[in-house]
């Protein structure tokens, strides 16, 4: 079975069971590029502002209001997880997402027309220009989609890893407390720190991205929704703007509201950039405590070994009992895929002409990837990885007594070329530091081991 339907183009016959239409079908036919399609929580993006616009103006009149009724619950139909598999454009297609937005358009258009007893195709009745899209264009509805699928995928997805993470972090800065070992600067010996000390600095990092990316994630919220094509509001309600903001917020729980120059927010993607330089930021930290992770726990004979990761798979396919510490390794890929992005995203935020930035598409999948990935990556990170560390206490004793920089806390008592010779003796014969002090007749015994005391030096000031 099929059906004809027809565009500005022409005519073109579709099967007659899909639901997108006939500029979705020439999308499909025109950017066969990378097989990937419009990641969930934008198409959920799109939904829900679909249906705030369809209610808000059959409120003002603007459309039928059995009408508007039957775009909103074909729009929640596809939010409960129905018709997921007809939004199909490839994430590289037209500029301004002209072809993914048509798509969300058709298919609700096709749906709305069977809640009303009508059949696909029919778009007298209920039409995907006309109908759906009253009173908006492409240019205001992306980048309004790009911002609540942004909001969606922190809230849904990073934010709570964050949490998660942190919680973990915490539990281990507590566990680990009391265990004193070598403190590394330019991987070589340092001062004595605290095993908990350095998960509780790693828990206050990652405390401080929570902040940083909540505060980012305030101009999401803030809408050019109302637009239209240019940003003057052609062809729509005079109190569309505020109601249509008022009746997203309602419908998504975000504290949304109208920007004060329409114009300014459909052209700049700062917004965008900003929130995606926050998580590039939390990337690049995260990637720091990954590799941390790894080299505290090198061995188990030949490194550190100073921690030790749980094994969650064998990690060799010719070495057995090896296990690697896969889950920080799959974290630093995420990582460099995410500083990709956001790279990606500067250069394409800076492409805009005039009134329109047409690099949104890329913007668009690029942005809520790298929350979405970032925020499962943190997740796993946090229950399959931080959760079931456990400390190596007699090896980091070991490397916290067998480090050359105790010698730092003699430099009051003996100046600091004293202590430098101290070292170089210490090195070269492999006398403990305390022996050499005390061959050298610079301390007595009693000060000595009162200076030397690991439990005192680890522990920070104030």
């Amino acid at each position: 079975m099929t059906r004809t339907e027809r565009d500005s183009m022409g005519e073109m016959s579709l099967p007659d069971d899909v639901y997108y239409g006939i500029q979705t079908v020439r999308a499909i036919a025109n950017f066969q590029i990378s097989g990937l399609k419009p990641l969930a929580t934008f198409v959920d993006a799109g939904l829900l502002i679909k249906k705030a616009t369809a209610l808000v103006n059959a409120e003002l009149g603007c459309i039928p209001v059995g009408m508007g009724m039957a775009i909103a619950a074909a729009a929640d139909e596809i939010l409960d997880g129905n018709l997921r598999d007809q939004f199909v454009v490839d994430v590289y297609q037209a500029g301004a997402g002209t072809s993914h937005h048509m798509n969300i358009n058709e298919v609700l258009a096709n749906r709305a027309l069977e809640i009303l007893g009508d059949i696909k195709g029919n778009y007298a009745n209920v039409n995907p220009n006309d109908h759906v899209n009253y009173g908006q264009s492409t240019n205001d509805v992306i980048p309004t989609a790009i911002r609540i699928g942004a909001l969606l995928a922190l809230d849904k997805t990073l934010l709570p890893a964050l949490a998660s993470l942190d919680e973990q972090l915490r539990i281990k800065a507590i566990a680990f407390a009391p265990i004193v070992k070598s403190g590394r600067t330019h991987l070589q010996d340092a001062v004595p720190v605290r095993l908990g000390d350095e998960f509780q600095a790693y828990a206050q990092i990652i405390s401080d991205h929570i902040k940083r990316i909540s505060l980012a994630s305030e101009d999401l919220k803030v809408l050019g929704l109302g637009g239209s094509a240019s940003g003057t509001g052609l062809n729509t309600h005079p109190q569309y703007c505020d109601r249509v903001a008022e009746k997203l917020s309602e419908i998504t729980g975000f504290a949304l509201k109208p920007a004060p120059n329409l114009m300014a927010a459909m052209q700049s993607m700062a917004p965008f950039v900003n929130v995606s330089g926050a998580i590039r930021n939390l990337a690049l930290d995260t990637c720091k405590i990954a590799n941390d992770l790894r080299l505290m726990d090198s061995g188990p004979k030949t490194g550190l070994r100073e921690i030790m990761l749980p094994p969650v798979q064998p990690g060799s396919s010719i070495m057995p009992g090896k296990y690697n510490p896969v889950i920080a390794e799959m974290i630093n890929m995420v990582c460099y895929q995410v500083i990709g992005y956001d790279s990606a995203i500067a250069f394409a935020a800076q492409a805009g002409q005039l009134e329109l930035n047409v690099m949104m598409p890329l913007i668009a999948y690029d942005l809520i990837q790298s929350i979405e990935i970032l925020g499962r990556a943190i997740a796993t990170l946090a229950s399959k990885c931080i959760q079931g560390i456990v400390a190596v206490e007699d090896r980091c004793l070991a490397y916290a007594e067998g480090s050359l920089s105790l010698v730092t806390a003699l430099n009051t008592h003996i100046g600091y070329l004293h202590a430098a010779d101290v070292a170089k003796e210490s090195l070269a014969t492999g006398k403990s530091l305390r022996q050499v002090v005390l061959d050298k007749g610079l301390m007595d015994a009693e000060k000595l081991a009162e200076i030397l005391d690991l439990e005192q030096m680890s522990r920070p000031n104030g």
